[in-house]
């Protein structure tokens, strides 16, 4: 570099040589003029080894030009403006390197470019830091799409800024819908948000700014109610919100099975009961059975022998009334026991419905009754104990129309199940329904909404056993003001080569 005068050369070499970057000063045919001391340290060469050298001699051992292309210093002599590249070096002992040169150019009075200063500076930890958060906001990026939870987060003014795919599928907006249609407030039904930001705040509950698994309903696109299970917090910085997350699983699959569960153990725990008190009716209509055949034979024997107009007749007769009452319900605990092997047979669904409507004898029970029948025009076999089935309809059809007080429509409607492998056959009332509290109910041994001596509350517990013994099911299918269905389902037959005519 030219000497100037009154001794401004010196101070202007010092502060050059104090730089804190690896610097060199180039001519514009790019010989290397000056460097300073960090440029010697970094390289360890004396300035006298590099001086006089091009730029692409002493960096990339080329007589001509550098050999990766890009370099700014053309730019940089035609327009007069500094530039900046970005290289990506290897060292001898293969350890990888990142650059950031800068080019200043230093003008003459008429603009221009008279030498070029060249910064060398050591981005490597930088970039590696750069690489290592970029790869890090990846992982974290799958880690939240790929969670089987619903993850989102908010603002604190509402407004989404997180949702993974799982909250897509069970809010049904994607993010960018979310965004753009709705605040994280408008995905809980009314009140609930601020509910939860309460609960949020209180240090009481999990901590400031962390709630804990709770349940709540979200509201999906469609506005349908979703029970989920949530836990959710705050994200400070320092003592201000930024903003809330939360996790939410989908509780649908799970309170479906519980409830399958609760059904299934309540039919194990009815069936247990049910055989139990079977054993207990057996006993009880066994030990009555014999004293009351001697008290129906001779109170009748005594009748018969009693002039007419004798005042004692009508006393007899009404012992003799209620030792028959007391007769059928030994028949019914007899019946209920059930101590004999069902005996099965094909039959078909739709003519046991019909034989059933003909064995009820009191067929003034149907005057005021309007029976519509539904049955399927498929045949539907089914390998059953027809006296035993035919009894489970009757009574279904008699507490049907004793449900409506004699009067109103009784329809019977048999069909395939969806899967094809059960046979149904529906029994539904005009009546007035079961209220909740007995619905649990109806199918215990002994119990009846019916007036004393109307009913032994043994017809149902009755059906649900032969039902079961002849591997189907009986259940309130629904029921309510306007009426009850009950279901009876059985397992279709296939073999039509053993159907038996009636």
């Amino acid at each position: 570099m030219e000497t100037e005068k009154n001794g401004q050369f010196d101070w202007k070499v010092r502060v050059f040589d104090t730089l804190s970057f690896p610097t060199l000063i180039l001519r514009p045919d790019k010989t290397i003029l000056s460097v300073n001391r960090n440029f010697v340290k970094k390289y360890g060469m004396a300035k006298e080894q590099v001086i006089g050298k091009a730029c692409h001699d002493f960096f990339y051992h080329t007589k001509n030009h550098c050999p990766r292309g890009g370099c700014p210093l053309p730019t940089v002599l035609q327009s007069g403006e500094g530039q900046t590249i970005l290289s990506h070096v290897e060292t001898k002992s293969g350890e990888e390197k990142w650059e950031d040169r800068v080019f200043s150019p230093i003008l003459d009075d008429e603009g221009q470019v008279r030498y070029i200063i060249e910064s060398i500076r050591d981005v490597t930890r930088i970039k590696t830091m750069e690489k290592e958060l970029t790869e890090l906001r990846g992982f974290l990026e799958k880690a939240i799409q790929g969670s089987t939870s619903a993850i989102m987060a908010a603002d604190m003014k509402g407004n989404i800024l997180v949702m993974n795919r799982t909250a897509e599928e069970i809010t049904g907006y994607t993010l960018k819908e979310a965004r753009e249609k709705i605040t994280a407030r408008e995905l809980h039904p009314p009140g609930q948000a601020e509910e939860i930001m309460k609960k949020l705040r209180d240090s009481e509950i999990g901590g400031k700014g962390r709630l804990p698994c709770t349940r709540v309903n979200i509201l999906n696109s469609r506005g349908e109610s979703i029970p989920v299970e949530l836990s959710a917090a705050i994200i400070y910085e320092g003592a201000e919100e930024l903003a809330t997350m939360g996790i939410f699983n989908d509780l649908r699959e799970k309170l479906a099975h519980e409830e399958r569960m609760r059904q299934v153990m309540a039919r194990v725990a009815q069936a247990e009961k049910m055989a139990s008190l079977g054993q207990l009716a057996a006993g009880v209509a066994h030990e009555i059975n014999n004293p009351l055949t001697g008290i129906l034979l001779y109170a009748s024997l005594v009748l018969e022998g009693m002039e007419e107009g004798d005042p004692r007749k009508d006393d007899l007769r009404l012992v003799i009334e209620d030792a028959n009452r007391c007769k059928e319900i030994v028949r019914n605990l007899l019946a209920y026991s059930r101590q004999t092997l069902p005996d099965k047979e094909v039959l078909e669904l739709n003519d046991l419905v019909e034989q059933s409507l003909r064995l009820i004898r009191d067929q003034r029970l149907f005057m005021r009754v309007e029976v519509v029948k539904e049955l399927s025009e498929r045949e539907m076999l089914i390998h059953a104990d027809k006296n035993q089935l035919s009894q489970v309809i009757i009574n279904l059809i008699i507490n049907a129309i004793d449900s409506m007080e004699r009067s109103g429509t009784l329809r019977l409607r048999t069909y395939p199940s969806e899967d094809g492998h059960e046979a149904c056959l529906e029994i539904t009332d005009t009546g007035c329904g079961i209220s909740e509290e007995n619905l649990l109910r109806i199918f215990d041994p002994f119990f009846t909404t019916k007036e004393p001596g109307k009913g032994t509350g043994l017809g149902l517990s009755t059906a649900y056993g032969i039902v079961k013994d002849n591997e189907g099911i009986i259940k309130v299918k629904e029921t309510g003001e306007n009426g009850t269905t009950f279901l009876v389902t059985l397992p279709l037959y296939h073999n039509a080569s053993e159907i038996k005519p009636f």
